[in-house]
């Protein structure tokens, strides 16, 4: 008897959740989502950093490195989200969404980053849980981002 109450619960809590039926497997899987359409990340704070460099071709030539390294990130599928914040009284410069194994790699993409290295920003991190479709947006951005950084 207990076995057969048992059994109706379980059948019952997963009626309850119920399935998706808009879910597509393959597009999960390929995503890296698990059953919630979720996987993790590691969410970057850019922080103005200690240096406050005041050469105008210093800091051109950083900031061109800057945004070569996010092309990079991008191009190696590892930049999912990224955006300046707008004035604040914390010292938060622009933010970053990363697709990487860890903040060990997230670290590693990040010294890449002249304005880092240099000390301009610093970067504070932090795992990060969301929308494992996070990364399709960059497609549809191209298709609306009329001039671009180059």
């Amino acid at each position: 008897m207990t076995l057969r109450i048992l059994s109706i619960l379980i059948m019952a809590s997963s009626t309850c959740l119920g399935q998706n039926p808009d879910y597509d497997k393959a597009l999960a899987d390929s995503l890296g989502a698990d059953d919630y359409g979720m996987k993790n990340y590691t969410f970057v704070i850019l922080k103005t950093g200690p240096n406050q460099i005041t050469d105008k071709d210093s800091l051109d030539w950083m900031f061109r490195g800057h945004f070569e390294n996010i092309g990079k990130m991008v191009d190696a599928g590892k930049l999912v989200v990224a955006g300046p914040y707008g004035e604040n009284d914390r010292m938060y410069r622009g933010l970053f969404i990363l697709d990487v194994g860890s903040t060990e790699e997230a670290m590693e993409w990040m010294s890449e980053d002249p304005t880092i290295k240099h000390g301009v920003f610093e970067v504070e991190m932090t795992p990060w849980y969301g929308s494992a479709a996070l990364p399709m947006y960059l497609d549809y951005h191209k298709m609306i981002e009329k001039t671009s950084v180059e």
